[in-house]
């Protein structure tokens, strides 16, 4: 189950991941085509993004928090069940707030490290309506280097700041953590 987990960005390309995607995806494709009975298109629209970002991204935030679950020490969790914790009391009260540090890691890699810098899955469903990492290929191919550059410098000072902010945020959680 790991090695399925992980097969996506870490084994195959950019652009497998892409037509994986779009098979999936698209209006005839074994997720899309339900979807598309109800009104969900994915080509070409944001929905087709997210499953993108998603798809790309979602191993990462899964390792983080399995890695987080499996820290927390089986002897407190069983401790809260010796108190008359039911299970699901003893993950929300025990095992949870321990592993908070891991999900938001998690969290932070999925859509910093890899869904907001996916472009080729991203053009395969939906190259418009254009995200950053397709603004900056098009500026590129259409106005050249200095266009795209400022793009790509104004994404850096908007990364800097929302990753400045989420670790200030994760000082909190560690904060709780050590309280717990």
């Amino acid at each position: 189950m790991e090695s399925i987990v992980d097969i996506p960005p870490v084994m195959l390309p950019h652009t497998i991941a892409g037509i994986m995607v779009y098979i999936l995806f698209m209006r005839r494709g074994i997720i899309g085509e339900p979807f598309s009975q109800i009104g969900i298109i994915f080509e070409g629209a944001y929905p087709g993004i997210v499953a993108a970002m998603f798809f790309v991204s979602s191993p990462y935030f899964v390792n983080a928090v399995r890695d987080g679950f499996e820290k927390v020490p089986v002897h407190l969790e069983n401790a809260a069940r010796t108190l008359g914790a039911s299970r699901f009391q003893a993950f929300r009260l025990v095992v949870l707030p321990l592993s908070l540090r891991h999900i938001f890691n998690g969290s932070i890699l999925a859509w910093g490290g890899r869904g907001i810098g996916e472009f080729a899955a991203i053009i395969m469903i939906a190259y418009y309506p254009m995200v950053i990492s397709t603004l900056i290929y098009y500026k590129f191919t259409t106005a050249g280097l200095r266009e795209s550059t400022a793009v790509a410098f104004a994404m850096i000072l908007v990364c800097l700041v929302v990753f400045a902010i989420l670790r200030s945020l994760m000082k909190r959680v560690g904060k709780y953590d050590d309280r717990v």
